[in-house]
Protein backbone atom coordinates (compact mmCIF):
# COMPACT_ATOMS: atom_id res chain seq x y z
CA UNK A 1 0.00 0.00 0.00
CA UNK A 2 2.47 2.16 1.49
CA UNK A 3 4.21 1.89 -2.73
CA UNK A 4 1.30 2.48 -4.67
CA UNK A 5 1.40 5.55 -2.90
CA UNK A 6 4.83 6.42 -3.48
CA UNK A 7 4.28 5.86 -7.07
CA UNK A 8 1.26 8.00 -7.41
CA UNK A 9 3.23 10.84 -5.79
CA UNK A 10 6.13 10.36 -8.35
CA UNK A 11 3.53 10.37 -11.06
CA UNK A 12 2.08 13.79 -9.93
CA UNK A 13 5.76 15.14 -9.26
CA UNK A 14 6.82 13.97 -12.76
CA UNK A 15 3.62 15.77 -14.44
CA UNK A 16 4.00 19.07 -12.99
CA UNK A 17 7.69 19.41 -13.90
CA UNK A 18 6.99 18.42 -17.34
CA UNK A 19 3.73 21.63 -17.25
CA UNK A 20 6.76 24.19 -16.13
CA UNK A 21 9.18 22.98 -18.84
CA UNK A 22 6.51 23.33 -21.36
CA UNK A 23 5.39 26.80 -20.06
CA UNK A 24 9.04 28.08 -19.56
CA UNK A 25 9.29 27.10 -23.86
CA UNK A 26 6.16 28.66 -25.04
CA UNK A 27 7.34 32.23 -22.77
CA UNK A 28 11.07 31.53 -23.98
CA UNK A 29 12.22 34.84 -26.28
CA UNK A 30 14.36 31.96 -28.47
CA UNK A 31 10.70 30.70 -29.35
CA UNK A 32 8.82 34.37 -30.16
CA UNK A 33 9.05 34.60 -34.29
CA UNK A 34 9.47 38.81 -34.13
CA UNK A 35 9.61 39.79 -37.68
CA UNK A 36 12.07 41.82 -38.90
CA UNK A 37 11.71 44.69 -41.74
CA UNK A 38 13.33 44.19 -44.80
CA UNK A 39 15.49 46.04 -47.34
CA UNK A 40 12.30 46.62 -49.64
CA UNK A 41 10.58 48.30 -46.88
CA UNK A 42 13.70 50.97 -46.46
CA UNK A 43 13.59 52.00 -49.89
CA UNK A 44 10.06 52.64 -50.01
CA UNK A 45 10.18 54.57 -47.02
CA UNK A 46 12.92 56.33 -48.28
CA UNK A 47 11.38 57.32 -51.65
CA UNK A 48 8.38 58.81 -49.90
CA UNK A 49 10.62 61.02 -48.06
CA UNK A 50 12.42 61.76 -51.33
CA UNK A 51 9.45 62.84 -53.20
CA UNK A 52 8.25 64.80 -49.67
CA UNK A 53 11.16 66.32 -49.99
CA UNK A 54 11.36 67.25 -53.46
CA UNK A 55 7.79 68.72 -52.72
CA UNK A 56 9.04 70.68 -50.23
CA UNK A 57 11.82 72.43 -52.21
CA UNK A 58 9.29 73.10 -55.15
CA UNK A 59 7.00 74.56 -52.68
CA UNK A 60 9.90 76.62 -50.87
CA UNK A 61 10.93 77.86 -54.83
CA UNK A 62 7.26 79.12 -55.61
CA UNK A 63 6.89 80.93 -52.65
CA UNK A 64 10.18 82.99 -53.25
CA UNK A 65 9.55 83.25 -56.63
CA UNK A 66 5.87 85.05 -55.17
CA UNK A 67 8.11 86.96 -52.48
CA UNK A 68 9.67 88.57 -55.42
CA UNK A 69 6.91 89.47 -57.44
CA UNK A 70 4.90 90.72 -54.35
CA UNK A 71 8.20 92.82 -53.18
CA UNK A 72 8.95 94.37 -56.75
CA UNK A 73 4.84 95.17 -57.04
CA UNK A 74 5.06 96.95 -53.48
CA UNK A 75 8.07 99.34 -54.69
CA UNK A 76 6.79 100.51 -57.74
CA UNK A 77 3.55 101.87 -56.03
CA UNK A 78 5.77 102.83 -53.22
CA UNK A 79 7.37 104.36 -56.68
CA UNK A 80 3.93 105.86 -58.34
CA UNK A 81 2.96 107.19 -54.61
CA UNK A 82 6.51 109.27 -54.52
CA UNK A 83 5.81 110.51 -58.32
CA UNK A 84 2.01 111.29 -57.35
CA UNK A 85 2.79 113.34 -53.78
CA UNK A 86 5.74 115.10 -55.77
CA UNK A 87 3.04 116.27 -58.54
CA UNK A 88 0.57 117.13 -55.87
CA UNK A 89 3.57 119.24 -54.10
CA UNK A 90 4.34 120.59 -57.52
CA UNK A 91 1.50 120.64 -59.70
CA UNK A 92 0.17 124.04 -59.03
CA UNK A 93 2.47 126.20 -60.73
CA UNK A 94 1.53 130.14 -62.24
CA UNK A 95 2.82 133.37 -62.67
CA UNK A 96 2.40 136.95 -64.09
CA UNK A 97 4.61 140.24 -64.18
CA UNK A 98 4.77 143.08 -65.91
CA UNK A 99 7.66 145.24 -67.04
CA UNK A 100 7.81 147.86 -64.49
CA UNK A 101 6.87 147.91 -61.00
CA UNK A 102 6.29 151.53 -61.23
CA UNK A 103 6.60 154.28 -63.16
CA UNK A 104 6.92 154.66 -66.86
CA UNK A 105 9.40 154.68 -69.55
CA UNK A 106 11.56 152.76 -72.24
CA UNK A 107 13.91 149.40 -71.30
CA UNK A 108 16.94 149.88 -73.91
CA UNK A 109 18.38 150.14 -76.18
CA UNK A 110 21.56 147.46 -75.65
CA UNK A 111 24.25 146.36 -78.41
CA UNK A 112 23.57 142.81 -77.09
CA UNK A 113 20.49 140.83 -76.57
CA UNK A 114 19.75 141.35 -72.72
CA UNK A 115 17.33 139.61 -70.60
CA UNK A 116 14.30 140.96 -69.56
CA UNK A 117 13.38 141.20 -65.50
CA UNK A 118 9.61 142.24 -65.08
CA UNK A 119 9.56 143.35 -61.90
CA UNK A 120 5.55 143.85 -61.14
CA UNK A 121 4.72 140.29 -60.00
CA UNK A 122 1.21 140.09 -60.35
CA UNK A 123 1.28 136.01 -59.32
CA UNK A 124 3.96 133.74 -58.70
CA UNK A 125 2.15 130.48 -57.37
CA UNK A 126 4.82 128.05 -56.51
CA UNK A 127 7.74 130.99 -56.72
CA UNK A 128 9.52 128.87 -60.32
CA UNK A 129 9.65 132.68 -61.51
CA UNK A 130 12.94 135.09 -60.39
CA UNK A 131 11.51 138.45 -60.11
CA UNK A 132 15.08 139.58 -59.59
CA UNK A 133 16.99 137.92 -62.99
CA UNK A 134 13.44 137.75 -64.91
CA UNK A 135 13.95 134.05 -65.45
CA UNK A 136 11.73 130.98 -65.02
CA UNK A 137 13.00 127.67 -63.95
CA UNK A 138 10.94 124.79 -64.25
CA UNK A 139 10.57 122.72 -60.88
CA UNK A 140 9.30 119.60 -62.11
CA UNK A 141 9.25 117.72 -66.04
CA UNK A 142 5.95 118.70 -68.03
CA UNK A 143 4.24 120.97 -70.10
CA UNK A 144 4.07 124.84 -69.92
CA UNK A 145 2.56 127.28 -71.60
CA UNK A 146 3.86 131.14 -71.86
CA UNK A 147 2.99 134.26 -73.06
CA UNK A 148 3.81 137.30 -73.88
CA UNK A 149 2.92 141.09 -74.84
CA UNK A 150 5.06 144.15 -76.11
CA UNK A 151 4.29 147.26 -76.16
CA UNK A 152 6.16 149.95 -78.08
CA UNK A 153 6.16 154.44 -78.12
CA UNK A 154 6.47 153.61 -82.03
CA UNK A 155 9.49 155.50 -84.10
CA UNK A 156 12.84 153.92 -84.00
CA UNK A 157 14.05 151.83 -82.55
CA UNK A 158 11.38 149.85 -83.06
CA UNK A 159 10.55 147.01 -80.26
CA UNK A 160 11.25 143.42 -80.70
CA UNK A 161 11.29 140.76 -77.81
CA UNK A 162 12.20 136.51 -77.97
CA UNK A 163 11.10 134.01 -75.65
CA UNK A 164 14.20 131.70 -74.95
CA UNK A 165 14.52 128.37 -73.56
CA UNK A 166 17.76 127.46 -72.20
CA UNK A 167 19.63 130.04 -74.18
CA UNK A 168 17.76 129.18 -77.61
CA UNK A 169 15.61 131.45 -78.97
CA UNK A 170 11.69 129.63 -79.85
CA UNK A 171 9.72 132.70 -81.04
CA UNK A 172 9.38 136.55 -81.34
CA UNK A 173 6.75 139.59 -80.73
CA UNK A 174 7.48 142.76 -81.65
CA UNK A 175 6.31 145.97 -82.84
CA UNK A 176 7.12 148.48 -86.11
CA UNK A 177 5.42 151.79 -87.47
CA UNK A 178 6.64 155.21 -87.54
CA UNK A 179 4.50 156.93 -84.97
CA UNK A 180 2.05 156.09 -82.15
CA UNK A 181 2.00 152.80 -79.42
CA UNK A 182 1.24 149.52 -80.82
CA UNK A 183 1.73 146.51 -79.16
CA UNK A 184 2.65 142.88 -80.49
CA UNK A 185 2.42 139.52 -79.21
CA UNK A 186 3.69 135.78 -79.11
CA UNK A 187 2.89 132.51 -76.80
CA UNK A 188 4.24 128.91 -77.15
CA UNK A 189 3.42 125.93 -75.19
CA UNK A 190 6.75 123.76 -73.81
CA UNK A 191 7.96 120.47 -72.59
CA UNK A 192 10.20 121.17 -70.36
CA UNK A 193 12.71 118.87 -67.84
CA UNK A 194 13.42 119.60 -64.31
CA UNK A 195 15.54 123.04 -64.04
CA UNK A 196 15.15 124.16 -67.71
CA UNK A 197 14.72 127.55 -67.89
CA UNK A 198 12.58 130.03 -69.60
CA UNK A 199 12.75 133.93 -70.36
CA UNK A 200 12.84 136.89 -72.35
CA UNK A 201 15.05 138.62 -74.27
CA UNK A 202 15.19 142.32 -75.38
CA UNK A 203 16.57 141.92 -79.09
CA UNK A 204 19.83 144.09 -79.50
CA UNK A 205 19.56 147.67 -80.46
CA UNK A 206 15.97 147.40 -79.77
CA UNK A 207 13.26 148.88 -77.01
CA UNK A 208 10.57 148.27 -75.07
CA UNK A 209 7.94 150.28 -73.02
CA UNK A 210 5.73 150.02 -69.93
CA UNK A 211 4.07 152.28 -67.28
CA UNK A 212 1.51 152.17 -64.87
CA UNK A 213 -0.91 150.79 -66.98
CA UNK A 214 1.32 147.69 -67.29
CA UNK A 215 0.91 146.89 -71.35
CA UNK A 216 4.36 145.09 -71.45
CA UNK A 217 4.02 141.44 -69.64
CA UNK A 218 4.96 137.73 -68.96
CA UNK A 219 2.94 135.04 -67.99
CA UNK A 220 3.31 131.28 -67.50
CA UNK A 221 1.87 128.19 -66.08
CA UNK A 222 2.57 124.57 -65.51
CA UNK A 223 -0.57 122.61 -67.75
CA UNK A 224 0.44 119.40 -66.53
CA UNK A 225 3.42 117.45 -64.86
CA UNK A 226 5.05 114.41 -67.48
Amino acid sequence: MERVSVLCLSLLLCSLSGTEIIEQREVSPESVNVPQPGASDLHAVLREMSVKLAENRLMIQQLQTLNQEQAAKLKQLEKQSSHMDSQQQVGQVAFSASLLASGSGHTGPFNTHTTLVFRGVVSNIGNAYNPHTGIFTAPVRGAYHFEFYVFGSGGSPDSRVMLTKNGEHVFIAGETQSNGFGSGSNGASLLLEAGDVVFLHLHANRRIYDDGDHYSTFSGHLLFPM
